[in-house]
């Protein structure tokens, strides 16, 4: 016979671990004890070294759904062991080391309840077990127990107590079981005060009475599991644009939420990838291509070639959808910019001029979580927006990182995450949004305190952005001067890079990468902007080889939201404007741009007047787009038009490899740097205007131009440098026509590919980048 002791590391609390435990031990008849503990679990275990041997292998293939085991360990038992049985013991507070498990969706057997009668859980809006339900969106601090949860409120009925007791039972130390008798409940209200009488709806409940609201047209704000979301049906025209126009969100797409695949099926393409993401535990909104079979509202997503869809993640969506035959709308419940809205009564203040009714529960939101929104690009999953059902799961970091100390990165500014990291991963947090609000930033400060004090993170050097003005690098510098702390300061696009290479598992002490960087801004070390860079780069230092043409920024911030301005200054920067008011004064564009103040423009750009240069793609696509008629005159959101041009592409002009499909880049050198110069592009495109070439041909040969000018460039900067790998990354990326043509090139080249998937390609995988450099550095320093 042989004592010993496990120790489990990873995933394993508030996922029906301990249970498995249990049920394995019992089946070699083994003896001693299971508990959770600030490590994860921790399993005294005694019997023949066979049985011993079966009982763990068992354990690592029979994980429980939710569960994930980073590391197991066996060591010899010295102590006494009085066991004469298993049993599991009540969890033990310790130094905290685990994980916290995100949110999961509804699993099949609770979905199974809530719609069979004779179950005590029929039609109960917050059913769920240890396969499912709430984690992220109601801890408090860990270990994962109910007393640490927003579930303490409610006191467990005889009959939830039974089965939270009884290890043979799916809901054995569920944290946040409940049922009707004793759980949290939901109920209707109208936005102006008046009283819902049960007269009003011959309805089941208020939660079957929130699908006959939609179906009248009606918008009706929705609690669910980590925020308030606005929710009206997508077919119909007027209640969208009415939610628009309420909302004051004018273009930027909107969600839609099904009952089902099939429902789905009607409206756009559906592959085996897009459908097991769907149907997986964490839910996500996919991006799908529209088939025109069925279509919604036009607009619940204008200009736009796909539909981002989710399938209900929780009891009280399922309620909802049960008898809605089309989608609907289900966006954040927010004003303007602010965070999502978590709590009834600011819901009531915030969100009373929006929705017609609300539908609220009494079980509080203690996280924020909106929704995580991915994409399959080729057969991979690009992660758009990183949130519910992802964070906080650690991300495993590339060997060599596996002592470092702990580090806090402090993110962008723009689609903001915070990242912890300590001994060899990373607990990267869900989106937190854009900064520049002030209820965005106050949310952002509240979500990294509670991250602090949930993992117990101590962190011994804080990592920010070189952007002085971003609030996220005054902050860290406001909390390394308070705590001093050690500060890095990291680079944009060096981040970038960083954040894709520790995905993709490059070991620290690999050579370096070329990393190319393409998006909208980003704070240059020459204390220039930058967005279209080509950096050999390891996970400390990077060299930069290769730019784009820099090109003024018209106003600073105001060419991101008016594409027009980026254009002007494009055929400024390519002495082009003489020839537009001569040769192509005819065009609409060069017609437009002459309404403008050119004569103060002219200036603004002499002058340097609050006209940054910057080496942009992401301005570049801007100005493309407005040139060729889209959203040329205003933007409401960052990258609208780019994202808007990419729809229209012409397929068969993209796939057709004639140079005459293809508009043409230069490459010049100076400065000890190679730069991809775009005037020769606008000539061509000036050309095809003038003919009258359709919008898709030439957006589809700009994408392609661009794509071969990348290629070209790499295949020049790896004749004077080893390049084994190529990073792709920044927002640009997102792009999945220029991410195809590009990927395709460069392995035509016989060169690897990087690309993201675990974290997104935008600023929201910032953080990890800049936590890995900075314990590169700090390893570097030892």
């Amino acid at each position: 016979m042989a004592n010993e002791e496990i120790r489990v590391r990873g995933t394993v609390q508030g996922v029906g671990f301990r249970p498995t435990v249990y049920r394995l031990a019992k089946a070699y008849g083994l003896r001693g004890d299971v508990c959770n503990d600030g490590e994860g679990v921790l399993i005294r275990v005694s019997g023949s070294e066979e049985a011993l041997t079966e009982f763990v292998a068992r354990l690592q293939t029979e994980c429980p759904p939710l569960a994930k085991i980073n590391e197991l360990t066996r060591t010899p038992y010295e102590g006494k062991f009085n066991f004469n049985n298993f049993v599991i013991s009540s969890s033990v507070n310790s130094a905290i080391k685990t994980e916290v498990v995100p949110d999961a969706a509804t699993c099949p057997q609770c979905q199974q309840e809530i719609f069979d009668p004779f179950s005590r859980f029929y039609r109960y809006p917050f059913t769920n077990c240890t396969h499912c339900g709430p984690r992220l969106s109601i801890i408090r601090a860990i270990p994962y127990d109910r007393c640490n949860t927003s579930m303490s409120a409610f006191a467990m009925c005889s009959e939830c107590g039974k089965e939270y007791h009884d290890v043979e039972n799916r809901r054995f130390h569920a944290q946040p079981v409940a049922c009707h008798v004793c759980g949290p409940t939901a109920w209707l209200e109208r936005a102006d005060g008046k009283s819902v009488t049960a007269s009003m709806f011959s309805m089941l409940d208020d939660v079957d009475a929130v699908c006959t609201l939609l179906q009248k047209g009606e918008i009706v704000a929705i609690k669910g599991l980590g925020g308030i979301h606005l929710a009206c049906d997508a077919t119909q025209e007027t209640v969208v644009q009415k939610l628009r126009q309420r909302k004051k969100r004018y273009h930027k797409p909107f969600a839609l939420m099904a009952r089902d695949i099939e429902i789905i099926e009607e409206y756009c393409i559906v592959n085996a990838k897009e459908k097991e993401l769907l149907t997986s535990s964490a839910a996500p909104i996919v991006l799908l291509k529209v088939t025109g079979k069925k279509v919604v509202a036009p607009s619940v997503a204008a200009g736009q070639n796909t539909l981002g869809f989710v399938l209900p993640y929780t009891p009280l969506h399922h309620l909802i959808l049960r008898r809605m035959n089309r989608p609907i709308v289900l966006t954040s419940g927010n004003l303007a910019d602010e965070p999502q809205c978590i709590d009834n009564d600011e819901a009531r203040e915030k969100l009373g001029k929006i929705a017609d009714y609300f539908l609220f529960h009494n079980r509080e939101i203690i996280n924020r979580v909106d929704d995580s929104v991915v994409r399959v690009v080729g057969d991979k999953v690009q992660t758009i927006r990183r949130a519910r059902g992802y964070a906080p799961a650690a991300i495993s970091l590339p060997p060599g990182f596996n002592n470092v100390p702990q580090i806090l990165a402090m993110g962008s500014e723009l689609k903001n995450t915070f990242c912890l990291l300590r001994e060899g991963e990373a607990i990267l947090s869900q989106h937190l949004g854009d900064l520049e609000n002030a209820a965005a930033f106050n949310a952002y400060q509240e979500t990294l305190n509670l991250y602090l004090n949930l993992f117990e993170h101590k962190p011994e050097v804080i990592a920010i952005d070189k952007h002085p003005e971003y609030l996220s690098s005054k902050f860290g510098k406001e909390l390394a001067e308070t705590n001093q702390i050690k500060i890095h300061q990291i680079q944009h696009h060096h981040a970038h890079i960083a954040a894709c290479m520790a995905e993709n598992g490059i070991p620290l002490d690999s050579p370096p990468v070329l990393g190319i960087a393409l998006d909208g801004l980003g704070y240059g070390d020459d204390v220039t902007l930058w967005g279209g860079e080509f950096l050999l780069a390891d996970y400390r230092k990077f060299q930069r080889l290769a730019t784009f043409k820099p090109v003024t920024m018209i106003g600073g911030e105001q060419a991101i939201y008016q594409p027009w301005r980026n254009t002007y200054a494009q055929l400024i920067a390519a002495n082009l404007w003489d020839d537009c008011e001569q040769k192509y004064s005819d065009l609409e564009i060069v017609q437009f741009l002459k309404n403008k103040p050119l004569k103060l423009l002219n200036q603004l750009i002499e002058k340097g007047i609050n006209s940054p240069p910057a080496s942009s793609v992401g301005r570049l696509f801007d100005a493309v787009a407005a040139a060729i008629g889209i959203y040329r005159d205003e933007c409401s959101y960052e990258g609208q038009a780019a994202i808007a041009m990419e729809a229209i592409v012409d397929v068969s002009s993209l796939n057709n490899d004639k140079e005459t499909l293809i508009y043409p880049f230069s490459f010049s050198f100076s400065d000890s740097i190679y730069c991809i110069d775009p005037c020769p592009m606008w000539q061509a495109l000036l050309d095809d205007l003038q003919q009258q070439i359709p919008q898709p041909v030439m957006a589809a040969k700009f994408h392609k131009g661009l794509a071969n000018a990348i290629v070209e460039m790499v295949k020049h900067l790896s004749q004077e440098n080893l390049i084994y790998h190529v990073a792709l990354t920044g927002g640009v990326f997102q792009n999945c026509i220029l991410l195809e043509q590009v990927t395709k090139g460069l392995q035509t080249l016989g060169i690897k590919v990087l690309t993201h998937s675990l974290v997104p390609a935008n600023d929201g995988g910032l953080s990890l980048g800049q936590a890995v450099i900075t314990a590169a550095q700090l390893i570097h320093e030892c």
